[in-house]
């Protein structure tokens, strides 16, 4: 039997105002709770909100998170096709269109594409229509370009929860948030709560209503019950229609946030207010608990993109390779499933409980084995066509080059039947500066070992060494080496054309940073590593700040471990507690950068790590990376989230009048920064850069709730862990060092592998794709290139190729595609993205599309 529909009109006494009532079931599908049991949930909400609409014919149920829509569909058909007559009846309204409600800050940029390409398209397949409603009601933080990722798959508007009235000085209406290159959507911050308790609905209101301003005719107040799903319930929708009756609050309406927006934009929006920047801060910690998961997401992410890289290469140059050997598109939808979904905002910040994160380590190597395989497939297929004469007594070996731009920089292989070493040639003979490493085995094997060598590899490419019999010394005959200098106090210094640092043995960081560019030095005073205890919870409530103060992390051993003509390389060892470090820096010659390689073994609970970058200059100015562009933030202390890199610029005092530079650090597996002014808590020191390395809270201990004194309790980030820094001193700004394009190279080598001869069409060097900054700066970068998600060509892919401008400054493209012969340019805007699909057929127009592939459209001149 169907309960009352809504009541009569209500009396003329009630305040004139239209509530939108937001029926929805908030669902983390993993925090408290294993995903498998969020995958039981969701059918069992699902079925819930269904029955309410068998019983309430004005119930309006909001859905987001697509994951739990595909676990329905694979589990439960039968409830599926209940959900299916209710989105075409309107009742059942799909919003978010992303695969989950992700974290919004620490996914690199192209997986916010990648959670709307799979969510909008799962939609589309099995509703016929996507979201046009962006929603991430639960994540801690908003990065700024939401609002163009948004509008790029077909989203018009956006609402969320954090950050709070108490947080951040938002609007109390629905505004304008508008991204760095100028997207807008029409966003709105939902009062009070997303979820209600099961019962009466009016403390919900209540509480809602005293955030909002309640002089619009319109506002949006979200029930039900939610975060390990539920639902609306009988209770909440019978006082829905009590409170109504009786005009209490106003009008109100079970609808739709769609419907909200709708009727906002429709009473004109010229008096909305415009935020343009990003939506922070909550829950501050978070980028810093649980390392592991942030190393394991950012190492599968560009896994994936490599992958996709060098499949849709094979396919494109393939010939006469079988079926089986197209663009895998199934595989790497796989892959990217599993990348996405623990992207979930309770996963990648470290906040669910401890099996959570065994279940993402598994996944998320699931979806790095995919890629490998992938890669490896697609190398092959594209290994067997070079032409590699044979050459007796020599090796080739096949260096591949992942960025569509020119790399230069020293690869390791190891050999084995050649006890007395190795030289490299290039294919034409030419002798390759190399250097002796040390081997990856262990052995008696005395033919076994490893080279270092210089390579310079073409645009998303591969390029042909060989390695052949030799001594060392007439490997490096004729080459000059980093020099490498120790003095009576211990100091070691590492020099080559560009830089000249100095490593003080008593604190193991550099105690001059030299640009010999320049002449200035950019080494600042202040500690470099500090430990001290962390009392705040996993989440890092209410935490503005880990500027604090600490302890050094002191130097037990220095030593140099690597001389030679491609690198040199010092040893940094340090003790803390039951905690032991290997910092090892690394100088290669011709670079302009100094690579750290930190290895750390941490044993302290309930502590926090900090790495400190202090830089000589005064007036700094921060800037951080966020997906697709940057920011300046305020070098105030405070805890920020980032991508990969960090800038700290200013002036340079009495080193030169009027002068500007600074020091970019790049890291491969951190996302918790700050930028601290001269004399700040930490320390009497100079600006500096921080990175939250580790912080060892509880699993999943939520503030307030007191920790027992003789509690049993896991500690997260136990344990060894590995990451890299770069530090890229640079004179005026940024800019001119493309950190984005270093952090990508960082975070993604070239691979070498061992081949056989053969003949084959393809030369000894090649590059298949290239994207070219016409004023030579190189900040325009392609952030993608991969296969169509429509098959052609006997279940090929057309070629899609997305560009981003990453300096805030209007720029023009060259796209060059050797790989299929074509070529166009393109200007974008500061910090604007455009994807092209280009199809290997000549005969087709390329054209621009959108970040789903839904929306093609011709483009003048290309």
């Amino acid at each position: 039997m169907t309960a009352p529909g809504p009541p009569a009109t209500p009396p003329p006494a009630a305040p004139d105002r239209r509530i939108f009532m937001i029926g929805n079931a908030h669902l983390d599908p993993v925090w408290l709770w294993p995903w498998q049991e969020g995958y039981q949930e969701a059918r069992a909400t699902f079925r819930s909100a269904l029955d309410r609409m068998d019983e309430y014919d004005d119930f309006v149920f909001t859905c987001d998170q697509i994951v739990l829509l595909s676990w329905v569909k694979e589990s439960d058909p039968e409830l599926f096709e209940r959900i299916r007559e209710r989105v075409a009846e309107g009742r059942w309204v799909n919003v978010g269109g992303w695969w989950v409600e992700p974290d919004c800050n620490m996914p690199m940029g192209e997986s916010f594409a990648r959670q709307g390409l799979y969510g909008q398209r799962f939609l589309i397949t099995e509703f016929g229509r996507p979201a046009t409603v962006g929603m991430n009601v639960d994540p801690f933080g908003h990065n700024a370009m939401i609002p163009a990722i948004l509008q790029a798959q077909g989203m018009d508007s956006y609402t969320f929860l954090r950050p709070g009235p108490h947080e951040a000085d938002l609007f109390d209406t629905p505004f304008w948030w508008q991204a760095p290159d100028g997207s807008r959507v029409l966003a709105s911050r939902i009062p009070f709560e997303y979820c209600s308790p099961g019962g009466d609905i009016s403390w919900q209101a209540e509480k809602a209503l005293g955030q909002l301003d309640r002089s619009r005719e319109a506002v949006m107040v979200f029930y039900g019950v939610g975060n390990h799903g539920g639902g609306p319930t009988r209770a909440n929708i019978d006082s829905i229609h009590r409170w109504d009756r009786m005009g209490s609050f106003g009008k109100l309406i079970m609808s739709s946030p769609r419907d909200f927006f709708d009727e906002t934009l429709a009473a004109g929006t010229d008096d909305l207010p415009v935020w343009s920047a990003d939506l922070q801060h909550h829950a501050a910690g978070c980028y810093s608990s649980h390392s592991a998961i942030k190393t394991w997401q950012r190492r599968a992410q560009h896994a994936v993109l490599t992958a996709e890289r060098w499949a849709i290469v094979a396919d494109l140059i393939g010939g006469d390779v079988p079926a089986t050997d197209r663009y895998p598109r199934e595989d790497l939808e796989r892959a990217w499933k599993q990348v996405l979904f623990n992207q979930f905002h309770d996963l990648l910040p470290g906040s669910a409980i401890e099996p959570g994160f065994e279940d993402a380590r598994d996944q998320l190597g699931e979806a790095v084995a995919i890629s490998k395989r992938i890669t490896t497939r697609s190398h092959n297929t594209i290994a067997r066509r070079i032409d590699i004469p044979q050459i007796d007594g020599t090796q080739p070996v096949v260096i591949f080059n992942p960025h569509p731009w020119p790399v230069s920089t020293p690869v390791r292989i190891d050999y084995g039947g050649q006890p007395t070493g190795v030289q490299v040639t290039d294919e034409d003979g030419e002798i390759v500066t190399s250097q002796e490493i040390q081997a990856l085995s262990t052995t008696a094997d005395r033919s076994r070992g490893g080279v270092l060598f210089a390579t310079e590899l073409p645009p998303l490419g591969y390029r042909v060494y060989r390695i052949r019999p030799a001594s060392y010394e007439s490997a490096c005959t004729g080459h000059a080496a980093v020099s490498v200098e120790t003095v009576a106090d211990g100091s070691v210094s590492l020099e080559n054309d560009d830089l000249r640092i100095t490593i003080d043995p008593r604190t193991g960081w550099l105690s001059s940073l030299l640009d010999k560019r320049t002449g200035v030095d950019l080494a600042g005073r202040g500690p470099h590593w500090q430990v001290c205890q962390d009392p705040s919870d996993t989440w890092g409530h209410r935490v503005v700040s880990y500027a604090w103060p600490g302890e050094d992390f002191p130097v037990t051993g220095i030593r140099v471990t690597e001389s030679g003509p491609v690198r040199a390389a010092v040893r940094v060892e340090r003790g803390w507690g039951r905690s032991t470090m290997i910092e090892t820096y690394l100088l290669a010659a011709g670079d302009d950068a100094i690579e750290l390689d930190i290895v750390l073994d941490w044993r302290e609970p309930a502590h926090l790590l900090k790495q400190r970058f202090p830089i000589a200059v005064s007036d700094p100015r921060a800037t951080f990376e966020i997906p697709y562009a940057s920011l300046e933030r305020p070098v105030n202390g405070s805890e920020e989230p980032a991508q990969s890199w960090v800038d700290l610029s200013g002036t340079l005092g009495e080193q030169a009048v009027d002068q500007t530079a600074g020091l970019v650090v790049i890291n491969n597996a951190k996302h918790g920064y700050d930028a601290s002014p001269a004399d700040s808590p930490v320390a009497d020191t100079d600006p500096s850069i921080g990175i939250t390395a580790v912080r060892s809270p509880v699993y999943a201990w939520h503030d307030p709730y007191e920790l027992e004194p003789n509690g049993i309790y896991r500690f997260q980030a136990q344990g060894e862990q590995h990451w890299r820094c770069l530090l890229v001193p640079h004179s005026g700004n940024w800019r001119t060092v493309q950190p984005t394009r270093r952090a990508l190279e960082l975070g993604a080598g070239p691979r070498a592998m061992l081949e056989s001869f053969h003949p084959g069409p393809l030369p000894s060097e090649q590059s298949f794709a290239e994207v070219i900054t016409t004023d030579g700066t190189g900040h325009i970068l392609a952030t993608a290139v991969k296969g169509s998600e429509e098959p052609t060509r006997n279940d090929g892919a057309d070629l899609i190729i997305r560009v981003s401008e990453t300096s805030g400054r209007p720029a023009t493209a060259s796209i060059r595609l050797p790989v299929i012969g074509r070529s166009f340019d393109c200007e974008l805007k500061p910090y604007q993205f455009r994807t092209f699909r280009v199809p290997a057929d000549r005969r087709r127009r390329i054209r621009e599309t959108n970040l789903i592939e839904t929306d093609d459209r011709d483009r003048q001149g290309i």
